[in-house]
């Protein structure tokens, strides 16, 4: 749905009601934002310290359960389908699974502990992940890389594996951004399309991103906690492994495929052939500053060495100045020929909200559990299935932080195969490696495994592209994925 559609000839459904409750809801964010951020600068948890409270009981899951449910279930039901490619109705579903979490916390805790998941939820967490992507998002679809190449198995192949490697250095969403369009484009005039996106999502928007931490959420995580910014290179065996495998599993798929396209789309493939032209380079800079934002400025601590402590918010606020200077400077003719809009970012804003706050106690749980986790997880391979597993359904990047920390826990001193953190803590590296790889490896396992999924998936969509369902998706990523990963595990771990 096109940001340019003429209100007038579309009224909102409620009228002048429906643009009085928007102004009302935005009214209403701000307050409980201010207050949030009241309560961090305020309180002890601000300072290190916290709300401490019990466990939550096994059933406080199920709004997170209901969440997930939600999203592969009501996209599939005749009766919500059509409701549920409203953003505004997504939005309001999560929001409702947010508010049983916030109820039971109410009920269990207080309101002390209601502050401090907000807190931990929307400061700590949603905020920075969300500029992040916006960022990222917006400044790509700045940059329109056009053309309509023919597409034969090779050329898609070609675009999978410059996204694979060009992820690790501008982000999974800044690969995934540049890449979808010219890429759906080229595709166009191809009835089969489907399976060249889930390609797409496993190499570009996530297997790609591990040589970096700037290449993926969870990565940066371990970064800001004490592992060297150029250690995740230690993965590139296992990245390389994983991309050249999967390269040629989609060339074989895709050459089978391409012989069942129709001889007249062939031929237009064929003959509708235009070179790749780029359009607003400058948000390559722009790009590139955003990730010096991710790396460099780090809240409440000196930045670049000075005596100036970084705000919190600095780096969002830098980011997003970036977005601006990406909108002021870039033609509307380069967004317009990008088909850029904002339905797709709207959409992981509107889910993801409901699934950071939801996942708090199923979080929790696993922090709760930290020493019988570790007495279980003796080995490397035990670390990289259960934080992969879990990092298909939970954001990755804090449940790599959750398995990070138990990692830490388990390594007192230094030794044979333990790796010292720059904060002077230990780790042994072959957990480190196991937490990496499963974090960013099987974020590709579901739709919301990892943020771009969702927005390649909305960006096909709206280019024609029937992508799977939920539990469709993930009939993929678990035939050809998790062999994969049984293949990284004999050979790696």
């Amino acid at each position: 749905m096109s940001m340019s559609v003429n209100m007038a000839e579309h009224p909102h459904p409620l009228g002048n009601s429906g643009s009085l409750l928007n102004r009302l809801a935005a009214v209403a964010g701000a307050a409980v934002l201010v207050l949030l951020l009241y309560h961090h600068y305020t309180s002890d948890h601000g300072h290190g310290g916290g709300h401490e409270a019990h466990a939550p009981a096994t059933w406080a899951v199920l709004p997170f359960v209901g969440m997930l449910l939600s999203i592969a279930l009501l996209p599939l039901i005749p009766r919500t389908h059509h409701w549920w490619e409203e953003n505004k109705n997504k939005l309001m579903v999560a929001l409702v699974f947010a508010g049983i979490t916030l109820v039971y916390y109410a009920i269990a805790d207080g309101q002390a502990k209601i502050m401090s998941v907000l807190e931990h939820a929307i400061i700590l967490d949603y905020i920075p992940f969300i500029v992040l992507l916006f960022s990222l998002y917006v400044i790509s679809g700045g940059i329109c890389l056009k053309g309509d190449l023919a597409a034969h198995p090779a050329t898609n192949t070609g675009f999978l594996a410059v996204g694979a490697l060009l992820a690790s250095f501008i982000g999974t969403t800044g690969a995934s951004m540049l890449l979808i369009r010219p890429l759906l484009q080229t595709n166009s005039e191809r009835k089969h399309v489907k399976h060249t996106v889930i390609f797409f999502i496993f190499l570009v928007s996530n297997i790609g991103g591990c040589l970096l931490p700037i290449g993926d959420p969870p990565l940066f995580l371990g970064y800001l906690k004490g592992v060297p910014f150029l250690w995740t290179f230690h993965l590139w065996k296992e990245w390389a492994f994983l991309s050249a495998v999967l390269l040629v599993v989609y060339y074989a798929w895709d050459s089978v495929v391409y012989k069942k396209e129709t001889p007249r789309d062939i031929i237009r493939d064929e003959t509708q052939v235009r070179r790749l032209s780029l359009r607003g380079s400058h948000n390559l800079v722009l790009l590139l500053g955003v990730v010096l934002c991710v790396a460099l400025i780090k809240p409440g601590e000196p930045l670049l060495g000075t005596g100036f402590t970084a705000p919190m918010f600095m780096r969002e606020l830098c980011m997003l100045a970036l977005v601006v200077a990406s909108l002021k400077s870039t033609a509307k003719s380069v967004r317009k020929d990008n088909q850029f809009n904002y339905t797709a970012i709207l959409e992981v804003a509107a889910l993801f909200i409901g699934i950071f706050i939801a996942m708090q106690p199923p979080l929790e749980l696993l922090k709760s559990s930290g020493d019988r986790i570790g007495q279980v997880l003796d080995a490397p391979w035990k670390f990289f299935w259960v934080t992969g597993a879990l990092s298909s359904f939970l954001d990755n990047a804090p449940t790599y932080l959750v398995f990070f920390q138990i990692a830490n826990a388990m390594t007192h001193e230094a030794g044979p195969g333990i790796f010292q953190l720059l904060d002077g803590n230990y780790i042994r590296q072959d957990l480190l490696v196991a937490i990496s790889l499963g974090a960013v490896f099987m974020g590709a396992n579901t739709y919301i495994g990892n943020g771009p999924n969702f927005m390649v998936k909305s960006i096909a969509e709206q280019s024609g592209v029937k992508m799977p369902s939920f539990f469709g998706y993930m009939m993929y990523s678990v035939g050809i994925l998790v062999p994969l990963f049984i293949l990284v595990t004999l050979l790696f771990l």
